[in-house]
């Protein structure tokens, strides 16, 4: 079933390739959204997909890759809005 989730991550998540991280798994596992910094240090990213891909999604951000550490992270279920792509926006 298609869902859309709000997550924000925290931890070394800024300067560190996460964005475009999270934007080549996205696309791998074919979801749609976008992902941009916050002014806290925090990222925040929508995503959109089959629930089932949303989960593989969550437990790719929560490995640590290169410089990246997610601390945390949370998520609450949105309304669908059908992107056609993942993008990161500043």
């Amino acid at each position: 079933m298609k869902k859309r989730y709000y997550i924000v991550a925290c931890g070394r998540v800024q300067g560190v390739g996460f964005r475009y991280t999270m934007q080549c798994n996205a696309l791998s596992l074919d979801l749609t959204g976008w992902v941009r910094n916050m002014d806290n240090g925090n990222v925040e990213m929508e995503v959109e997909g089959d629930d089932e891909n949303i989960t593989k999604f969550c437990r790719m951000m929560r490995e640590n890759k290169y410089y990246i550490r997610v601390d945390d992270y949370s998520i609450k279920e949105i309304p669908l809005q059908n992107d056609t792509t993942f993008r990161i926006t500043h």
